[in-house]
Formats: C-alpha cells, sequence, structure tokens
C-alpha cells in the first residue's frame, strides 16, 4: 500500500468514519474508497482536495511529502487565498494578478480576509 492510501485510511479511521460514510462524504463509491486505501487507484485532484479538505490536512502530508499532517496558519491562509485566485468563474478579476506588484497583492489578500471573515459570520 502507498502512502496516500495508507494515510487515507489511517486519518478515516482515526476519525472512526467507515468506508461507506466517508466515501459519501467525498462522492465517491465505496469499492473507488477501497482502491484508493489499496494503492490500487489514485483520487483525482478535485477528490484528493476535498479529501485533505474533509481531514483539514494538506496535500503534501497526504502524498508522504512531509510528516506534519496540518497546515501552519500561513499556510492555511495562503492555499485559501490560492483557491479563491485560481477559481476560473473569478479569472476575470485577478487575470492580471501575476504582473501585479507586491502591494496590489497584498490589498486583494486583504480584500480577500474580509470576504472570508463575512462568510463566516453567516
Amino acid at each position: 500500500m502507498e502512502t496516500l492510501g495508507k494515510r487515507i485510511k489511517y486519518l478515516r479511521e482515526k476519525d472512526k468514519i467507515s468506508q461507506i460514510e466517508f466515501a459519501k462524504k467525498i462522492g465517491v463509491s465505496n469499492a473507488v474508497l477501497s482502491r484508493y486505501e489499496s494503492g490500487d487507484r489514485k483520487p483525482d485532484y478535485d477528490t484528493l482536495q476535498l479529501i485533505a479538505d474533509f481531514f483539514e490536512v494538506s496535500i503534501d502530508y497526504l502524498l508522504g511529502r512531509t510528516d506534519t499532517p496540518s497546515l501552519t496558519p500561513e499556510d492555511q491562509d495562503e492555499a485559501e487565498f490560492q483557491a479563491f485566485a485560481n477559481n476560473p468563474k473569478l479569472n476575470v478579476f485577478y487575470k492580471e494578478l501575476p504582473e501585479s506588484e507586491e502591494e496590489a497583492v497584498e490589498r486583494l489578500r486583504e480584500i480577500w480576509e474580509i470576504i472570508k471573515n463575512d462568510y463566516k459570520k453567516k
């Protein structure tokens, strides 16, 4: 069994979640989840992100690139910002971001914090 499968199974069992229950939560069949855990199949990127988000770990942890499961608060903020910035529906708002000066990027981060905090209040 590869690292990814071992870690998915470990996290699922640690949280006392059955394969059937977890498979439903991430939108795959029990058979597919079983194959992830055995290493016979690998999840696509979106499913991998769902798994990482569900267990509040980094994708790097799931893939065995680090043994530190939790994201630091700074890493979490960066991951959320990147998810926002990489959303194709929002591309029109930040398509010039790569050419922007650091000051503009910081302002966008501040705006993101406002949006995120407003969303959490709901």
